[in-house]
């Protein structure tokens, strides 16, 4: 008995180092073949990596879950850089930024980073523009230094409490043994199609972007760290939003919402329009047949309710 135990032992073992080195060989060419575009702002360990193009007023970028700037700099940031300064955030925790540590999990502390890294970059009351869970960062930071921000716009916003859960994925990484096991094993052999498959199910019943597979870099996300990060983040992210819908009604900023009606992933009918009836100055608008990722399947709709939201701020500060 002890020889078989001891051999047990050897064989998950030698199972866990083959693991670790290839997920950390995976790692490495992922990081290396996607450097950060942009630049890195604070001190290490709470580094957040910010991408910057263009000039005029400030416009912020806040992506979703298992996201980094480059699902913005595919397309969205070069139409709105020929009217805006347009800095797109890696989320603490996601692409290039460091993660938070044990408060990373709150959408108002992730806003705090971002706010601190806006302000070394100069940033002047800029609109803020949150896809997904990057809707409800955008909302945490307008909530709390409404004065700092001129507008929010929502894509696809995760803003309003939701029923059930969030999927088998999810569950399974809210334990340490799927963050001890399957984490690692997903970083090291995930293949090349069920990655393809997984942007399919994200996008759908819109198509991938051409070239956006190979531009959003994969890989960054399927790092170990960022992995477990995000999986907490989402996890986490539901009693914060129960919290701030409390506050909404309370807000007074202009807020565009920009969603799709096909969206089953952060659905119309559970966000967007309870959303909207709630906050006093938002216009909804609903994208017929459109997903999840309406800056892509409808990126003039996207940029037109930016432009909406300048222009609503103007006459806020005006008035």
């Amino acid at each position: 008995m002890a020889l078989e135990l001891l051999l047990a032992a050897a064989l998950l073992g030698a199972a866990a180092l083959l693991i670790h080195r290839r997920a950390l060989r995976r790692e490495r060419q992922a990081e290396r073949a996607f450097p950060p575009t942009g630049q890195l702002i604070g001190p290490a360990g709470r580094r957040i990596h910010a991408h910057v193009e263009g000039a005029g007023r400030d416009v912020v970028l806040i992506h979703g879950a298992s996201g980094n700037t480059r699902d913005f700099t595919h397309d969205l940031v070069g139409r709105l850089a020929r009217d805006y300064r347009v800095t797109a955030f890696d989320r603490p925790g996601l692409g290039w930024s460091d993660d938070l540590g044990p408060e990373g999990g709150s959408p108002a502390a992730q806003a705090r980073a971002l706010r601190a890294a806006a302000s070394q970059l100069g940033l002047l009351r800029p609109i803020i523009v949150g896809h997904s869970y990057g809707g409800a960062v955008a909302m945490a930071w307008a909530l709390d230094e409404p004065e700092g921000v001129d507008a929010v716009v929502l894509l696809g916003g995760a803003t309003m409490p939701w029923p059930g859960g969030l999927g088998i994925w999810y569950a399974l990484t809210s334990s340490w043994l799927g963050r001890a096991l399957v984490v690692p094993l997903v970083t090291a052999f995930a293949p090349h199609n069920r990655i393809d498959e997984a942007m399919r199910v994200v996008f759908e019943p819109d198509p991938v972007p051409q070239g956006y597979g190979r531009h959003f870099a994969a890989g960054l996300t399927l790092r170990r760290k960022v992995l477990a990060e995000n999986a907490r983040q989402v996890n986490e992210l539901r009693p914060h939003v129960v919290d701030m819908s409390a506050r909404y009604h309370g807000m007074t900023l202009p807020v565009e919402i920009v969603h799709g009606t096909a969206d089953t992933i952060v659905p119309a009918e559970i966000h967007a329009r309870p959303l909207a009836r709630i906050l006093p100055d938002a216009v909804l608008t609903l994208i017929e047949g459109v997903g999840h990722m309406p800056h892509h399947a409808a990126p003039e709709d996207v940029v037109a309710a930016i432009h909406r939201a300048a222009e609503r701020a103007a006459l806020r500060r005006a008035s």
